[in-house]
């Protein structure tokens, strides 16, 4: 099991997000350099902004050792909450690119598709990148630190997990789940038993 380490970690993903509970500024994206994530939202939250990077734990072989790694869950992608008169300040942070946009103004990222994310990597379930998925059998998770989040239930060999994703990106994430505690709300054929039951 993974085990979190560093400050990009620890204050990105849990301290900052304490704080931000009542606030009502919506969420941004920030582009970034390829893996300057870390450093971007480090830098942004030495500013005082809050910032949200999300990330999973891998491990990687090489020839004469295995290294567990902490990357990025949504590769060149960083949350943020900020008043957009600060955006020059933002936009100056070494490897920032450009804040993700949507019909030429910055796009606001949903509250409920960062919550998910939040809670998904924080549950110590296992977590990983996932394909962009918009179908399938929608379902929602009935309890335990995932209760309420909803997504769609897929099947990797023998393991269901569940899809959550942030529309705007067109990025997903998937986190493992028992089948036994989530509630269809709607279906495709083949997942689940003839019945439509979820056990």
């Amino acid at each position: 099991m993974c085990k979190p380490q560093g400050e990009a970690v620890s204050a990105v993903q849990e301290d900052l997000l304490t704080a931000v509970e009542g606030i009502d500024l919506p969420w941004h994206a920030l582009y970034t350099r390829h893996q300057h994530e870390k450093t971007v939202a480090r830098i942004l939250e030495g500013k005082g902004h809050l910032v949200f990077l999300p990330l999973y734990c891998t491990v990687h072989r090489w020839q004469d050792r295995m290294k567990q790694l902490w990357l990025p869950l949504f590769p060149c992608y960083v949350f943020f909450r900020a008043r957009l008169d600060q955006r020059v300040q933002i936009l100056s942070t070494p490897g920032a690119c450009m804040i993700v946009k949507s019909g030429g103004c910055a796009a606001s990222i949903s509250e409920a598709e960062i919550q998910a994310v939040r809670r998904a990597v924080g549950s110590n379930l296992s977590v990983e990148p996932h394909p962009l998925l918009r179908c399938g059998d929608r379902v929602r998770v009935k309890s335990g630190p995932l209760q309420g989040v909803e997504g769609f239930l897929v099947r990797k060999k023998n393991v269901f997990r569940l899809v959550i994703s942030i529309e705007l990106l067109g990025r997903s994430a998937s986190v493992e789940v028992d089948v036994c505690n989530v509630e269809q709300l709607t279906s495709a054929p083949g997942l689940f038993p003839a019945s439509g039951s979820i056990h």
